[in-house]
């Protein structure tokens, strides 16, 4: 069974790659120069991670999948996140990129809003692929974060570090949104498969067997990871995944309530809810008024 190798800090990676470690919460990361690089292997990250991949040296998995990238593509991860690389013998790794443990933004408006960029969760055929100007983009930020690592520490220091993190993820998050306006035909495909998959939900009585429909649910039927999908959504529609999913559920709650034949528990109970009283909330949250008084109110 492959080992899995635990980056609990900053100072493990480095480690583990013969890189030095200037400061024992964010490193910036230039693999060209690691002499220590085992061929495949498995890591448990306890930190963030961003790379750009500079030459193709290999595979990278994430789960059951692999990433779809080659020279000029980012890759990042999140803590809690396994990742396996797969090294083409001959080949040396080339890749640049920033490690910071979570450490380093608690307390900041960084570390609240950290789960905002989600494409630390994405994974196969998700990588982002950059332009040539983009590229130049990203090293730049890179080269801030390494440049004020290089300095002597002070009262700024901290601060300034993080204000390039950010500024780093911000651009990653402006070029996939512009990846996702490339990709418009294979997102149109998602998208209609989306629709098909959430009205055969109910059609094939899947919320007897699996309950709500989730978006993870729907995510895993398109080879997708949950954010990307939601991202994905968000894009093409104006609406996120859920609301998608929750518009479907009060349309076919409409229907069934209207028809008068059925209690309300029995309408929740049909869609998916354990508890009357979550079906209840909901449709008055999105509608101003409880099943009942839908009810009373068509009468």
């Amino acid at each position: 069974m492959e080992e899995v190798i635990r980056i609990d800090s900053v100072d493990d990676y480095n480690k583990l790659f013969g890189l030095p470690t200037i400061h024992p919460l964010v490193s910036v990361v230039d693999l060209s120069e690691s002499h220590e690089f085992p061929n495949d292997f498995s890591m448990s990250y306890g930190v963030y991670a961003l790379y750009l991949k500079q030459t193709k040296c290999g595979d990278i998995r994430y789960g059951r999948n692999r990433y779809d990238y080659q020279e000029g593509t980012v890759v990042a991860f999140a803590p809690g996140q396994v990742s396996a690389v797969e090294r083409t013998p001959g080949m040396m790794p080339s890749a640049y990129g920033v490690l910071f443990h979570p450490d380093l933004i608690r307390g900041t408006s960084l570390g609240r809003e950290i789960g905002n960029y989600t494409f630390f969760s994405y994974d196969s055929t998700e990588a982002l692929h950059l332009s040539e100007e983009e590229r130049v983009i990203v090293k730049d930020c890179l080269d801030k974060i390494r440049r004020e690592l290089e300095q002597p520490a002070d009262s700024h220091t901290q601060r300034l570090i993080v204000s390039h993190i950010r500024l780093l993820l911000d651009y990653c998050m402006r070029f996939y949104e512009r990846q996702f306006v490339t990709r418009t035909e294979v997102n149109r495909d998602v998208l209609v498969a989306f629709e098909r998959l959430l009205n055969g939900y109910y059609e094939s009585g899947e919320q007897h067997r699996n309950g709500l429909p989730s978006v993870k649910y729907f995510a895993d039927k398109v080879c997708l990871s949950a954010n990307y999908f939601g991202d994905l959504i968000k894009k093409e529609t104006g609406r996120s995944a859920q609301e998608q999913i929750q518009n479907k559920l009060i349309d076919l709650a409409k229907e069934r309530i209207l028809s008068g034949r059925e209690t309300i528990g029995e309408i929740a109970y049909d869609l998916g809810f354990q508890y009357a009283q979550h079906f209840s909330r909901l449709f008055k949250r999105v509608t101003g008024l409880t099943p009942n008084q839908y009810r009373l109110r068509a009468d």
